[in-house]
């Protein structure tokens, strides 16, 4: 009967329980149906080690007697060869966990999940059985260099839905569209007359771009950079230098920043 049982799991291409009965250098021995079964190591599912200290045998000596998912490689009655996967049983089970996320997600909403994954073009959250990518242009509203000066691996966060994609099961997430957009917000910050530290960050023929905080800039324009005739923004200023600088407008809607070095000297 469980050889009967194992064949139809076999043709169905589908999950069987087990249990973890032993183990040697090759793998685990498992109980399915009353019939023993092997997963290679190749096949098991990778497991945290924690601090590093445990070894591949100590791993598996602690697996013994749990009951796991498994799919079906191989089954030889006449050899009594029955060799099984519990990664393919795992992916699986993520396939089919992603499946009921993307029906689930609603683009706009909130979701906790878990930073499982970091590269250099963003972050990986599970979900709870799917994994969404926050682009790493959409961790920050400021500008972000690496994705680990925001958030490390293993951080539980709160996440925005920003697309599902039902064709290409791929979700796109955002940290920062959960936080007021800096130019929203400008004029609770800053005035008409306020003296401000910027950074140089471009020059052009017509004046110099600073930065004032990490996602606002503003323009220095070259009258504004000093009383006398200058040809270029270059006679005066620099690309990364500080400067104390005079806010002269503020247009929000248009994100724009008008600044004046010149009348910040006049100031001091």
């Amino acid at each position: 009967k469980g050889w009967r049982v194992l064949q139809k799991h076999l043709d169905d291409n589908s999950t069987i329980e087990g249990t973890i009965r032993g183990f040697n250098k090759g793998g685990a021995v498992v109980d399915v149906e009353g019939i023993q079964g092997f997963v290679p190591l190749s096949q098991l599912a990778p497991v945290d080690r924690g601090s590093g200290d445990l070894s591949q045998e100590d791993i598996l000596a602690q697996r013994v007697g749990q009951l796991i998912q498994l799919r079906l490689l191989e089954l030889d009655r006449r050899r009594r060869r029955v060799v099984l996967s519990e990664r393919l049983a795992l992916q699986r089970q993520r396939e089919q966990e992603k499946d009921r996320l993307l029906q689930e997600l609603t683009e706009g909403e909130t979701r906790k999940g878990r930073v499982n994954g970091i590269s250099t073009f963003g972050v990986f959250v599970d979900l709870g059985g799917a994994d969404g990518l926050v682009h790493i242009s959409e961790l920050s509203w400021g500008a972000v260099r690496s994705p680990e000066e925001i958030v490390q691996l293993g951080d539980e966060l709160e996440v925005y839905i920003l697309k599902v994609d039902q064709d290409s099961r791929k979700i796109a997430l955002s940290l920062r569209r959960l936080q007021p957009e800096p130019w929203q917000t400008v004029t609770e910050r800053y005035e008409v007359g306020q003296l401000v530290e910027g950074i140089v960050t471009k020059l052009t023929t017509f004046g110099a771009f600073a930065r004032i905080e990490d996602s606002v800039e503003g323009l220095i324009h070259i009258s504004e950079l000093s009383n006398r005739m200058i040809g270029h923004p270059k006679e005066i200023v620099g690309e990364g230098d500080v400067l104390r600088l005079k806010i002269i407008r503020i247009e929000p809607e248009r994100r724009r920043l008008g600044l004046s070095l010149k009348q910040a000297e006049e100031s001091w």
